[in-house]
């Protein structure tokens, strides 16, 4: 730090005008005010402007890319416009043929089925008047919880119906060894594609005969040989010889087996 006698005071001078020049500069920086109080007002009705202008055009982009995005409030086309229900009639039978069901154990209990025990299974299907062969179910349940009570059993089941050359219809949800249930039409492909509904599983003999009523939408009408009369369930119902024999005029174009 610098000590005080190094220190060297600082003159100012100030040159103030003569009487004479004074006038004249007087009115030289009255004149640069006026201008630059002209200038300044133009710039900022420029500024104003630019700015009211950006922001409008701002909005404007907002606006249009508001409205490009907003989603369509047109019916989705992929769907028939109608809401039609179809009903088709099936026939799940186990013939003891496929070595099905299948039972994987992974609780400590023997004796029974218990909560996280699986079922893999394959059965036959036939139209519902038993005079011809379909395809196959295939799929999986797992047990959710035994019932001694109501001597049965419920499960989780995700499974597939397969048509041959129809395609296939999916399914999943509850499904009750002890009485009827609905499960969810979760899609399908083929002449079953974007389906949707549900479908009535009714047990007859557990576990080897089904009876499903499927009400299905937003797919084209069904081919007729799939839209038969059903027969009336019971444990003594059987497909018909031709069918189980999947002799050509009994069993639809490549099924599947």
């Amino acid at each position: 730090m610098a000590s005080a006698s190094s220190l060297k005071p600082i003159s100012y001078s100030l040159n103030l005008p003569n009487s004479r020049s004074s006038s004249s500069e007087t009115q030289r920086l009255l004149g640069f005010k006026s201008y630059f109080s002209s200038h300044h007002r133009n710039l900022s009705l420029s500024t104003t402007h630019q700015d009211v202008s950006r922001r409008s055009s701002k909005n404007n982009v907002t606006t249009k890319a508001f409205f490009f995005n907003k989603p369509s409030s047109q019916p989705d086309s992929s769907r028939p416009a109608n809401n039609k229900v179809q009903e088709l009639f099936v026939y799940e039978i186990n013939e003891r043929d496929r070595n099905s069901p299948a039972i994987l154990k992974l609780s400590q209990k023997p004796e029974h089925l218990t909560i996280g025990d699986l079922v893999p299974f394959t059965n036959k299907l036939y139209t519902g008047d038993l005079q011809k062969r379909i395809g196959i179910t295939a799929g999986l349940c797992v047990l959710i919880k035994h019932e001694p009570e109501k001597k049965g059993d419920r499960f989780e089941a995700i499974y597939s119906f397969y048509f041959g050359d129809y395609g296939h219809i999916s399914v999943q949800g509850a499904y009750l060894t002890y009485e009827d249930t609905y499960l969810a039409v979760t899609g399908g492909s083929g002449i079953f594609e974007g389906v949707y509904g549900q479908v009535k599983l009714h047990q007859i003999v557990f576990p080897y005969k089904l009876f499903y009523t499927f009400y299905l939408k937003g797919i084209a009408d069904l081919p007729q040989e799939l839209l038969v009369k059903p027969v009336e369930p019971s444990p003594t119902v059987e497909a018909a010889p031709a069918a189980k024999a999947t002799e050509p005029h009994a069993a639809i174009s490549n099924f599947t087996n």
